[in-house]
């Protein structure tokens, strides 16, 4: 029988959560801090501040594709499995072998972007016309080459959690975002929107340059003694399951692609919309999800390897029930308070009340699907733990056809069919999505409980705190009824702690047992 996981084995597992829900943590804050800045001097409905964001798109989907997305699911199980066997020198060669392999598809990629870019932005926003489509084909040419640097940043990320270093590893997205804040600092202040979207992309790009650096040395230090490169069986195994992880991970920032090419339809400030609420309604996910699908991987690899079943339903059970704690808040929150959350983040300068109602919107609808995108994520881990990358990708081609159709009718005819401004259309998109969410959270469950038998949170502990999130929910929306009128960071200073705290007490009155707090 496999031994199940001791308690030594929770605590790490503990450990490296936390470990990689702080450094996402410490990148996302200083991603909000990029964001407030951004939209203090862009705003919302401005062409320039559409332009950036559409073209940001396109580098970032490369850097998310090639690099988190497909070199964690491909490269680290084969890397920590070699380690876990004790073969060293051959886990070091196989890292040394994927970087140069990446390195020269990068190379060949950024290439032929700058040179395709006026054809990209016609696929990724074919409703730009005159100036709008001209500065983000500008800017695009100017992201290219950063995004390759990111994708060897991710490759730094690969090696650096095989081997658990996983703090640095997620907080050096804080270079990238520094990097980004100093343009807008320096330039922002009297230039231009159009000058001020060059200086940033420019800005992007020395950002992406420290994010490699900041990483590297402990990478390189970390795979010494590989010797030369080869395609041995193990780096064959990672190319091959390369693709389809790359696309079934990789469902996410295709579908947000998805999202900016039907959005580039809609009025001015609806890229810019779903770009400023993408931050807000990623950041769970990204804290949660990412930290303990990452934290997780390399375990969960090992418990396949050894075929301890137990073992490995038991870190699931875990993981999303850990999951499940903190992100159905944060669907409740984004539904009922997200002009809240909006105001207080980027309500400043250019960016009015009217714009939060718009991001309050998106946010609404996206969080539908919120908490099934964070499990997902986890069962797509186990998949990848087990050696599966098809049933992923499956799955993931199914939600991306959901996807394109419902967002389709739900952004682009529902709102005139209706009869209500196409801006709110933004809102149709993030909700369509959630619903495609659900559907791949469910065959991905249905998949690995046939597997390995059923997995995750009872309906009863659900059901407990969808409740506390709700009721917390309603005491914060009497709080700010009875508030006077208030400036939006006062306002949320007052009623969003007054529903995380509601949410943690009636949690822990209904005996939900609560994260990192053990009961006596």
């Amino acid at each position: 029988m496999a031994d199940k996981p001791g308690p030594s084995g929770l605590a790490r597992f503990a450990r490296a959560d936390t470990l990689v829900a702080a450094g996402i943590l410490a990148s996302r804050l200083s991603g909000l801090v990029r964001t407030t800045i951004f939209s203090y001097f862009f705003g919302l409905q401005s062409p320039a501040a559409d332009a950036f964001n559409a073209a940001v798109r396109i580098p970032n989907l490369l850097q998310n594709l090639f690099g988190e997305g497909a070199l964690s699911g491909s490269f680290i199980p084969v890397h920590a499995g070699l380690r876990a066997e004790g073969r060293e020198t051959e886990a070091a060669q196989v890292a040394r072998t994927i970087l140069a392999l990446l390195t020269a598809l990068m190379a060949v990629l950024v290439l032929l972007g700058v040179l395709a870019t006026p054809l990209l932005i016609n696929a990724i926003a074919p409703g730009f016309t005159g100036a709008r489509r001209d500065l983000a084909i500008r800017l695009v040419r100017i992201l290219f080459p950063a995004a390759g640097v990111l994708v060897t940043a991710s490759w730094c990320l690969g090696v650096l959690n095989s081997h658990g270093r996983f703090l640095l590893s997620y907080a050096s997205g804080m270079a990238w975002n520094a990097g980004m804040i100093g343009a807008l600092l320096i330039f922002g202040p009297g230039s231009p929107l159009e000058h001020l979207a060059v200086m940033l992309a420019w800005g992007s790009v020395a950002g992406s340059l420290l994010q490699f650096a900041v990483q590297a040395p402990t990478a390189f230090a970390l795979t010494r003694g590989g010797g030369r490169i080869a395609l041995s069986a193990p780096v064959r195994r990672a190319m091959r399951d390369f693709l389809p992880v790359m696309i079934s991970r990789g469902a996410v920032q295709i579908s947000g692609y998805i999202d900016v090419w039907i959005a580039s339809y809609l009025p001015v400030g609806a890229v810019t919309g779903l770009q400023a609420s993408q931050l807000i309604y990623t950041l769970p996910v990204s804290l949660f999800g990412i930290s303990v699908s990452a934290a997780e991987l390399p375990a969960l690899s090992g418990n396949a390897a050894r075929a301890e079943t137990d073992a490995l339903r038991a870190r699931i059970d875990a993981a999303a029930a850990r999951l499940a704690f903190f992100v159905v808040p944060s669907a409740v929150a984004f539904a009922a308070l997200g002009d809240i959350i909006a105001g207080v983040l980027l309500q400043h300068g250019r960016f009015g009340a009217e714009d939060s109602q718009i991001v309050w919107a998106i946010l609404a609808g996206s969080s539908i699907g919120l908490v099934a995108s964070t499990q997902s994520r986890l069962y797509s881990v186990a998949h990848y733990a087990l050696g599966d990358t098809k049933t992923p990708l499956r799955f993931a081609i199914v939600r991306l056809t959901l996807v394109t159709v419902l967002g389709y009718l739900c952004a682009l005819v529902l709102p005139a069919r209706l009869g209500i401004d196409a801006i709110w259309g933004t809102a149709g998109l993030t909700a369509s999505a959630g619903v495609a969410g659900w559907i791949e959270f469910a065959l991905l469950r249905g998949s690995l409980g046939g597997r390995i038998g059923p997995t995750g949170p009872n309906a009863s502990h659900l059901a407990r705190l969808w409740t506390a999130a709700v009721v917390a929910a309603a005491l914060a929306w009497i709080a700010r009824l009875t508030l006077p009128p208030l400036i939006p960071l006062v306002r949320g200073a007052i009623v969003l702690p007054i529903f995380g705290g509601a949410y943690l007490g009636l949690a822990a009155l209904m005996r939900v047992p609560i994260p990192g707090v053990r009961r006596r």
